[in-house]
């Protein structure tokens, strides 16, 4: 199957059908136009960190999984919608069998001006061997998850993890020219006196780092009330010995940044419990099986893999995703003290 261009086809049903014509951009009903899609390409992953999983997780059978020309078509109808930003996830991505085709088929999209950004979010371990062709495919830009430096730590968190393969997917990203962006989940029991000394590290690579508080998204084996650390409560923290700027940086992203003044470098802070980040959302996630999620705290689901497996046209995978952004709700309900998690979906299927 060739890569999947919209553009033709849709301009000629469109001009054949002038009184179904659709919009030309995705705008949901609260008026936020929806730029940014985020693509798990599988739900697997060769770590099992202890707020993100179940130790022994029971992954999707390949039928259920998209194949690498229908996440190409999905992807590049949204890019003919007006995505202007693509990032790919997991799971791990990087352990989706032929993943690099993938990267290169969307690299049309950079080539074309169609797409802003190809980009993708890791958890580093098989970096090295890829970040090269990363650089070489227009990645310019990519976000890896590391939630300590300690070793020992890191092989709990991860349930078994090297350390030493991430940092060193991170040392080749670097060298080949890519831009990291450190993502770390704030522990309020594993890494909490340690994140200065993260924060520092990645500076000091001239990486920009990212905490997150942890999300109640699918049943894992912990409790995550006993792990949730306000980042209000870090932020003071960190005022009390540094002197955070507010940025009107952004990625595109949650993320409100900060600078460091004595770093010199940006934290971003994404704070889905202590202050939501709803009501500039530009982003939809798409998962590994075809389901579009438009808010990533809530059980909202459209089945886009019906739709293409049904021999759906162009115009009609188009209304359906119409369809779908126009239900996008306003905000999310994520309460980390619920007796059950806000989101039945793990975010390793969601897609981060």
């Amino acid at each position: 199957m060739t890569p999947y261009d919209a553009s033709p086809a849709q301009a000629a049903t469109r001009s054949a059908h002038p009184a179904s014509r659709l919009p030309s951009r995705l705008i949901d009903g609260f008026g936020r136009a929806v730029t940014y899609l985020r693509v798990s390409v599988t739900d697997r992953c060769d770590l099992r960190c202890t707020y993100c999983m179940a130790e022994h997780m029971t992954f999707l059978p390949k039928a259920e999984v998209l194949s690498l020309e229908e996440l190409d078509r999905l992807a590049s109808t949204f890019v003919g919608l007006g995505v202007r930003k693509l990032r790919l996830t997991g799971g791990e991505p990087l352990v989706r069998k032929g993943i690099m085709t993938l990267v290169e088929s969307l690299s049309r999209h950079l080539r074309s001006g169609a797409l802003d950004e190809l980009t993708m979010t890791t958890n580093g371990t098989q970096l090295a061997g890829h970040a090269a062709d990363l650089a070489r495919l227009g990645v310019r830009r990519i976000n890896v998850s590391l939630d300590t430096l300690k070793p020992d730590l890191f092989r709990r968190l991860t349930r078994g993890g090297d350390l030493s393969k991430v940092l060193a997917g991170i040392d080749a990203a670097l060298a080949a020219g890519i831009q990291i962006k450190v993502n770390a989940v704030a522990l309020k029991h594993d890494n909490a006196e340690e994140l200065p000394a993260l924060i520092q590290w990645a500076h000091g690579l001239g990486a920009d780092m990212t905490l997150i508080e942890t999300m109640p998204l699918g049943e894992i084996d912990e409790d995550r009330t006993d792990q949730y650390l306000s980042l209000k409560d870090v932020r003071r923290e960190l005022s009390s010995f540094w002197t955070l700027t507010d940025l009107a940086y952004a990625t595109g992203g949650p993320a409100r940044y900060v600078r460091v003044e004595e770093t010199g470098g940006r934290l971003g802070l994404i704070t889905p419990l202590s202050h939501n980040f709803c009501e500039a959302c530009n982003r939809v996630r798409l998962t590994c099986t075809g389901t579009l999620h438009t808010c990533l705290g809530r059980d909202d689901a459209s089945d886009l893999r019906a739709v293409i497996r049904g021999g759906a046209d162009d115009a009609e995978l188009e209304r359906a995703i119409f369809a779908a952004i126009g239900a996008k709700p306003q905000g999310h309900d994520f309460q980390i003290d619920g007796a059950r998690p806000a989101v039945a979906r793990h975010m390793s299927t969601t897609g981060g």
